[in-house]
């Protein structure tokens, strides 16, 4: 199992959204970053721990805990002309972009701030500190359970 943080704008699609979805299930889909890509296509698997993020926010934080339910498979949306990630490169022989499945497990008793990761010694050097655009992260097993602890869990 892998530890991951997941990263969207409230606005667009938050962790209740996630939660109000059947079975709290949904696909993360437009994202469009290689890298981010990389990761949902050849990495993040079933079974692997999400933290979600809220960004582009007057305070982002992480605000919940989620679990991986379906491994990598071709973005549709980037294939639909009326969708807002759609990508005419994209097609359905070379699909460029992956999503997972992702599943609402629960939200943090207390929100995580950015502001407070970036001041922990432990989580100086998560991925959302250093590079905080790159919308799918990588977080190790100590920095996910240290934040946890510092959401209330555990």
């Amino acid at each position: 199992m892998r530890y991951w943080l997941f990263k969207s704008e409230p606005a667009c699609f938050s962790f209740t959204n996630l939660q109000a979805r059947p079975g709290g299930i949904e696909h993360w889909d437009g994202v469009r970053n290689f890298q981010a890509r990389n990761f949902l296509r050849d990495e993040i698997k079933s079974g692997d721990r999400v933290l979600f993020y809220h960004s582009s926010i007057p305070e982002p934080a992480v605000v919940g805990l989620c679990t991986v339910v379906r491994d990598g498979y071709p973005d549709h949306t980037a294939l639909d002309p009326r969708a807002d990630h759609f990508d005419p490169r994209a097609t359905a022989e070379k699909p460029i972009w992956y999503m997972v499945d992702v599943r609402a497990d629960r939200p943090l008793p207390r929100e995580v701030p950015l502001a407070v990761i970036r001041e922990h010694p432990l989580l100086a050097a998560m991925p959302l500190v250093n590079r905080s655009r790159l919308s799918v992260q990588p977080v190790t097993e100590e920095q996910f359970n240290l934040i946890l602890h510092l959401g209330g869990l555990r």
